[in-house]
Parts: C-alpha cells; structure tokens; sequence
C-alpha cells in the first residue's frame, strides 16, 4: 500500500511524511534515481524509497548527508518543506546551487548589471 496525505494521521508521521517527500521533490528536481541518492548517502535504495514514503524516519545524520548533496542547509529544507517563498526565487536559488564556481560568479555579474538598470520606464 503506498501512503498518502490521507493515511498519515499523527503529526509525528505526518512530519516524516513530509520530510521524505521533500527529499524525494528535491532528488527528483537533480534528477537522480534513488539509487544514486541512496549511493551518495551511504544507505540502501530500499531505505531511502522508505524514507521517501514517510515510512522510514530520516536520521539526522541521514538528513545532513542528503543537504549536503544538494547545497542545502536545514533552515532551507524545512522553509522550502513548508512552502518556501516566491517560486520564481526557489526556482532560482535551485538552479545557482546546481551551477559551478565560474558559472555562479557569471550569474552573479549578470544580476549586478540587471539590477543597475533599474525597473524598465
């Protein structure tokens, strides 16, 4: 059976439930298999796809593993678990994580100079 919204009923599996959503959103959006995830982090696949189903708890540690893999840290996990800010902004900070060194300062410039320009007439 897998699990829904609907049949986590405490808030301490509903926290779970979300947590392993959240992983398996941001896993998803870097688009990795579990699998790669799992191998990263040092666990085996069918415990992630457990954890991804809030049927697992995610240790801290785990937790920590996985932020690091994707550029994160917790406050940010949790304020994009609980709805984060402008999606325009996620999306993003999502996508300047991914990038390199010489990209993000690239970016960076772009950014300065659009912000010079000021708001169009």
């Amino acid at each position: 059976m897998t699990m829904t919204a609907k049949t986590v009923r405490t808030p301490k599996r509903r926290q779970q439930f979300l947590v392993g959503m959240k992983i398996r959103e941001l896993r998803k959006q870097r688009s990795l298999t579990q699998a790669e995830l799992a191998g990263k982090i040092g666990i085996q696949q069918s415990d992630l796809c457990r954890m991804e189903t809030g049927e697992y708890k995610v240790s801290l540690d785990t937790l920590f593993h996985v932020l690091g893999i994707f550029g994160m840290n917790i406050s940010q996990f949790f304020q994009e678990a609980a709805g984060g800010e402008d999606g325009m902004e996620e999306e993003f900070l999502s996508l300047f994580r991914r990038l390199d060194a010489r990209s993000r300062e690239e970016a960076l410039d772009f950014l300065r100079f659009k912000a010079q320009q000021g708001p169009p007439d």
